[in-house]
């Protein structure tokens, strides 16, 4: 199996950056492929414009997708882009690994999502969910939250986690084609003792070591 992580934290003694190694290494002892992207170490720039591009369609007005289109058509990516949109397309699977920040990813992994996530190289022409470029392919989450569990219950104060993950999960990943595997969630981790973060490691890292037998989970339909 081919697996792509990519890591959203700037700390690389975070808990964040624990996980993603974790996996890292789970995979490669169990003989799979792995690829990474550590966008704060990459210092990926998030923002999208024209230096998503080398080529251009309509020089007066810049309207993304048309531009994006385009490049899919003549090549005209960016080299950063086109490196991770190569990675995207080499997996057969792909964590995200970020804290969660207002009921949502990191900035970085956003606008990395925003920037690679093209039309015409990754959706459009009627390829989307069941039809979707990547299906056949999987993708997970692993999310760290700075809130208790009780507080990402459908009754918690923050909601049900998996309402907060939906327009990831449903209106990116599986959007996209994905299936989708079950988020892997870690509640507070800032508030546990360095046994409680040491099991909770070792648990994502046996999780890991069968993920190619996991099914996908129903992340859901907009209504």
């Amino acid at each position: 199996m081919k697996a792509f992580l990519v890591l959203a934290h700037a700390e690389p003694r975070s808990f964040n950056a624990a996980m993603h190694d974790t996996a890292a290494q789970a995979l490669r002892s169990r003989g799979h492929d792995v690829r990474t992207s550590d966008l704060h170490a990459m210092n990926f720039n998030p923002v999208s414009d024209r230096r998503n591009f080398t080529s251009v369609k309509d020089a007066a007005y810049f309207k993304q997708q048309v531009e994006e289109m385009h490049a899919t058509e003549v090549g005209g990516f960016a080299a950063d882009v086109e490196a991770e949109m190569q990675k995207l397309e080499w997996c057969d699977l792909m964590i995200w690994q970020f804290p969660l920040w207002w009921f949502g990813a990191p900035a970085i992994l956003k606008g990395w999502a925003d920037r690679v996530l093209a039309m015409g190289r990754t959706y459009g022409g009627g390829k989307m969910y069941d039809t979707g470029v990547f299906k056949g392919k999987r993708a997970m989450l692993s999310v760290t939250t700075g809130g208790p569990e009780v507080s990402y219950k459908p009754d918690g104060g923050n909601g049900d986690i998996h309402g907060v993950l939906r327009p990831i999960q449903r209106g990116i990943l599986r959007f996209l084609g994905f299936d989708v595997l079950a988020p892997q969630l870690v509640y507070g981790p800032v508030r546990m003792d360095d046994g409680a973060r040491k099991a909770i490691l070792e648990g994502y890292a046996k999780r890991l070591a069968e993920v190619q037998n996991e099914k996908p989970i129903d992340v859901g339909v907009y209504r």
